[in-house]
């Protein structure tokens, strides 16, 4: 007959106070092995193999020394490999470059590029019979070689409509903000904002998360008028500093994405988001956090550092912007209904 636990240890004359001390411990273990942690990450730069101006070292060194944890060099039509990057600037739960290229393709002087995280050879650009064809022939293949797709900067030349970008199927990152200064992140006329394509979008019925980038190309020179890092960024909650992790975490869409603002913590609840803003030290910025559900409207906004929503039976999902007093911004992703 099988025994229990506790029998078991009973039996080998294990005296409780000792099985209770190793229940606690074996407790303990499990629980930090499902921890999670912040990591900061660039999802969207360049080197000189295609279109940055510096080396790839010169590129992977300037992030790790300014914070980040990892980092994608996402070249034209170009994988940079980053295993030799990796023995010299890799740390354990520090720093990790994950493979990556920019797709560069179009459609009628529309460019249409779609970046490719977790690569593992250079994958030639595809045209399809349309801007929409396009899109999806690249992610296609994007996923057919298994790495995960990003649509990026969609308005730049006003390339991709919100009608298009709901109609791709298997696609689940896009970028809400791009730090290019040529890429048009904010409306303009009668053409949308990232953020409001988004909105449209996401009440399509569609699981899409908006991620912030740098995109930039210039390391040498910097100014508004150049594509400079540190624009843009994805801060993900993921178990650990890997690969496997970081995507999981970012198919979840458990990341926030900023140009400045921290958060201390972000719960993906169930039926609702729970947020943590850290004010600066010795600051006096103040936040407001707008919490926005289908067709772009404002369910709730809130003046705390401690901010939460509850969805409502009627709404599809919902999502948050926190804006600090100086301009910056965070974009929480959203949690969906059902």
């Amino acid at each position: 007959m099988l025994l229990n636990k506790r029998s078991f240890w009973v039996r080998l004359g294990v005296p409780p106070l000792a099985m209770l001390v190793w229940s606690l411990l074996s407790a303990t273990q499990v629980s930090s092995k499902l921890d999670e942690h912040w990591y900061k990450g660039n999802l969207h730069t360049h080197t000189i193999n295609k279109g940055g101006d510096s080396s790839p070292d010169v590129v992977a060194r300037w992030y790790k020394e300014h914070g980040y944890n990892f980092l994608v060099l996402s070249d034209h039509n170009y994988l940079t490999d980053p295993k030799g990057l990796n023995s010299i600037f890799a740390a354990e739960e520090r720093f990790l470059l994950i493979s990556g290229e920019e797709v560069t393709s179009g459609f009628e002087k529309k460019p249409v590029h779609v970046n490719a995280f977790k690569l593992h050879s250079t994958l030639p650009p595809i045209v399809g019979k349309s801007v929409l064809d396009t899109i999806q022939k690249n992610v296609d293949a994007i996923l057919e070689a298994g790495g995960m797709p990003s649509l990026n900067h969609p308005n730049f030349r006003w390339a991709i409509t919100p009608t298009e970008l709901s109609q791709v199927r298997n696609l689940h990152l896009f970028e809400v903000f791009n730090g290019h200064p040529a890429t048009n992140s904010f409306s303009g006329g009668t053409a949308p904002s990232l953020e409001e394509m988004w909105d449209i979008v996401l009440s399509a019925g569609n699981r899409i998360y908006g991620i912030a980038v740098d995109d930039a190309h210039v390391f040498k020179v910097f100014g508004p008028e150049h594509s400079n890092p540190g624009r843009g960024w994805v801060n993900v909650k993921a178990r650990e500093l890997s690969v496997e992790a970081i995507l999981e975490s970012l198919e979840r869409g458990h990341f926030y994405s900023s140009t400045g603002v921290v958060l201390n913590d972000v719960r993906w609840l169930p039926k609702g988001l729970d947020i943590k803003i850290v004010p600066r030290k010795n600051d006096d910025r103040k936040y407001t956090t707008d919490f926005i559900g289908p067709g772009g409207k404002l369910l709730k906004r809130s003046f705390d550092n401690n901010p939460s929503y509850t969805l409502r039976p009627s709404e599809l999902y919902v999502r948050a912007k926190v804006t600090s007093s100086d301009g910056e911004m965070a974009w929480v992703q959203p949690v969906f209904a059902r």
